[in-house]
């Protein structure tokens, strides 16, 4: 059984989302946000005290987007994976990991500087990383000009790691600055099944843990 160690809305979505799109059975653990802080028993399991952990049999992982690859890869033949002998498998690959190192990396210095540590003074850093984000989510354009999703003619693991991306970036309130085509395409994302089912699992397992429901990216600080 899989076990997905997961915190509101934070990362660990990703694979979560990903599971729900398969059909698999795991268990759900939820953290309070941040674990490093809330949960120090979780670093005897993962010294890095991050989300998510995915643990499956022996192995652990630590990377959403790797996460979402070996769900697929080892689910395969699914149409959310893309072959090596596919034409897009390059162009798959890179979608998967732009979603989280082009992405969601700038995101992350907004979180850190313009919600969780304001009192740090460092919101002009913050600002410059949202630009850097919108800029780089421009890209998208070109990829959904003439299909619904990034590539291989197919909703597709790529479509859950940038996804991600688009989802922290409504908690953020960036989504009144996407481009139609962009809206239009996370319109498309979030009306999934799969995506409401991980939505409404995280916020059930959470309320019977006794794990706060705000969602991680939303957390203020003390006081």
């Amino acid at each position: 059984m899989i076990t997905l160690h997961h915190c509101m809305s934070a990362r660990s979505f990703r694979p979560l989302w990903m599971l729900e799109e398969l059909g698999l059975p795991y268990t759900l653990k939820m953290l309070p946000f941040p674990p490093r802080a809330l949960a120090r028993d979780y670093l005897a399991i993962n010294p890095l005290g991050t989300v998510p952990l995915l643990e499956d049999g022996g192995l652990r992982m630590t990377k959403s987007a790797a996460i979402c690859h070996y769900l697929v890869a080892r689910q395969a033949p699914t149409p959310l994976n893309v072959e090596v002998s596919e034409p897009d498998f390059g162009r798959w690959l890179n979608w998967l990991h732009f979603g989280e190192a082009t992405l969601t990396f700038p995101q992350t210095l907004v979180l850190r500087y313009a919600r969780f540590e304001p009192a740090r003074g460092l919101q002009a850093v913050a600002d410059d990383y949202t630009r850097w984000f919108l800029a780089r989510l421009r890209v998208l354009d070109g990829a959904l000009a003439e299909q619904p999703f990034l590539c291989a003619g197919r909703f597709t693991a790529a479509d859950v790691s940038v996804g991600y991306a688009l989802m922290l970036a409504e908690h953020l309130g960036l989504e009144p600055r996407f481009s139609p085509a962009v809206r239009d395409y996370w319109q498309r994302l979030k009306s999934r099944e799969a995506f409401q089912r991980a939505l409404a699992a995280q916020w059930q397992a959470a309320a019977d843990q006794g794990v706060s429901t705000v969602p991680a990216p939303d957390t203020r600080p003390p006081g």
